[in-house]
């Protein structure tokens, strides 16, 4: 057992998960420093930067993931909103863009994102606005055809009212749902971030309508004072269904 100079002991020591305080300073908002001291001790942040990935949400699309399987060898996905690249990163490895694993189906990542983007080794990625007209065809023409999953993890910039940012969201959200059914196949998947609020009830009833399942879902590494969730809707109906 060790001592300090003044002869305590150090028992336990490199066993405690010491926290980071970050001091505040000259111009920086209270807020800013509660975000920042929070990212220094997540973690998921922590992981992500060890195992060489973009950012901590890459953990949420492999949870989605491995409890609804929708990310397949050969799959054709399109990631909306895909700066800086995380969720990109993962679907590389699991739709095996890559053809890293023989005898699997090679798949197909598009990254689209208002932004210019670092490239991801088995991804094509574009920088465009999925709002704007013609953007479905462009992304059918650049897959050669149409995809099995769109995902999302798309959130409007906080304006720091609660209630208006939920409002936001959720309008984001079912903009990329209805850019979900102009490119989505048959049976087709789609992923979306939304914050739960109370408007999500329309959004929830739009992708009934064109999908077999739609499941809500927190995953684990969401932190656990965050609203958000995601919509994970299964079997795409081409068509509408009476």
């Amino acid at each position: 057992m060790g001592k300090t100079p003044d002869g305590k002991n150090t028992s336990g020591r490199g066993q405690r998960d010491l926290k980071v305080k970050v001091k505040s300073a000259r111009g920086r908002k209270l807020s800013s420093t509660r975000w920042l001291q929070r990212q220094l001790n997540d973690p998921y942040v922590k992981r992500a930067k060890a195992e060489g990935y973009r950012g901590r949400a890459a953990f949420k699309i492999m949870e989605l993931d491995d409890k609804f399987r929708f990310l397949v060898p050969g799959a054709r996905i399109v990631d909306l909103g895909a700066a800086p690249g995380g969720w990109c990163q993962v679907a590389v490895k699991r739709v095996n863009a890559l053809a890293e694993r023989s005898g699997k189906s090679v798949g197909t990542i598009l990254g689209i994102d208002l932004q210019e983007m670092e490239p991801i080794a088995g991804c094509e990625l574009h920088q465009l606005d999925f709002l704007e007209d013609g953007a479905d065809e462009k992304v059918k023409e650049w897959l050669g055809g149409r995809a099995d999953v769109v995902m999302s993890d798309m959130a409007a910039s906080s304006s720091g009212h609660k209630q208006t940012d939920h409002m936001r969201i959720i309008a984001l959200c079912e903009a990329a749902a209805y850019f979900a059914f102009d490119v989505l196949d048959e049976g087709g998947t789609f992923v979306a971030k939304v914050l739960a609020g109370g408007a999500e009830g329309e959004l929830q009833k739009l992708l009934k309508q064109r999908f077999r399942t739609v499941a809500n879902f927190k995953p684990p590494s969401s932190r656990a004072d965050s609203s958000e969730k995601f919509v994970v809707a299964r079997g795409f109906r081409a068509e509408d269904e009476d």
